[in-house]
């Protein structure tokens, strides 16, 4: 496929979104990256850290919903002590994560109809999307910086007016590699040493809150949650 008919596709996708009366939305959301890996096994709290998020969405129909994020903070772990390999590797990272991904969204309830108003609906995501991180200064071996993942979750949004409304979700990113942490099998200054596991991909989450502002083609409705 040509660059030229590419561009064609998706300027001609993005034109059919944004053609759809009351259905653009901007906005933005703060949260918290986590991550699973070599070093963390499990998901824990205390490896939260601060990360944002800002978005556009075409809502294609009544339940669901295109959408593009770009979704950017830090992301880190220290060792968790689980044996002796763990205690002996005492490791930790630190890592400036940015992450752009498009896809859409499925609306559990008909949230949208204004003959039969509600203000919350439970929903669910996926999608695919790229992501870069901060290089390391040592590498176990050389890998690219930016790489592939599908992000997929769920959330809970909340009416607040017809201009805006809030939501809270959880997205997991399921990636095809396993350097987040810059661990994979081996540690280049211990050899004949099992370091990590190169057959388990890391994994990173985003948990947060975001305001949502929905722009009208048409004259904005009078409100029929009062």
């Amino acid at each position: 496929m040509t660059v030229n008919r590419s561009l064609f596709i998706i300027t001609f996708l993005l034109g059919s979104f944004s053609a759809l009366a009351q259905r653009s939305e901007v906005g933005f959301g703060l949260g918290t990256f986590n991550y699973t890996g070599d070093l963390v096994r499990t998901y824990n709290i205390t490896n939260s850290k601060l990360a944002g998020t800002v978005y556009y969405r075409s809502n294609i129909s009544k339940v669901v919903s295109f959408r593009a994020t770009i979704t950017a903070g830090q992301l880190g772990a220290k060792e968790v002590p689980i044996d002796a390999f763990a205690s002996a590797r005492n490791a930790s990272f630190n890592t400036f994560l940015l992450e752009t991904s498009i896809g859409f969204e499925y609306h559990f309830l008909n949230w949208r109809d204004i003959k039969t108003p509600m203000r919350y609906t439970p929903y669910l995501f996926a999608g695919f999307g790229l992501f870069g991180i901060s290089g390391y200064d040592v590498k176990p071996e050389e890998y690219s910086n930016v790489q592939a993942t599908i992000p997929f979750g769920g959330g809970f949004k909340y009416i607040v007016n017809p201009k805006f409304y809030v939501a809270f979700e959880i997205g997991i990113r399921k990636t095809f590699f396993d350097y987040l942490d810059n661990i994979s099998d081996g540690d280049p200054l211990q050899k004949n040493y099992q370091y990590g596991n190169p057959n388990d991909f890391d994994n990173y989450f985003f948990v947060g809150f975001t305001l949502t502002r929905t722009f009208y083609d048409i004259p904005c409705p009078k409100n029929p949650y009062k």
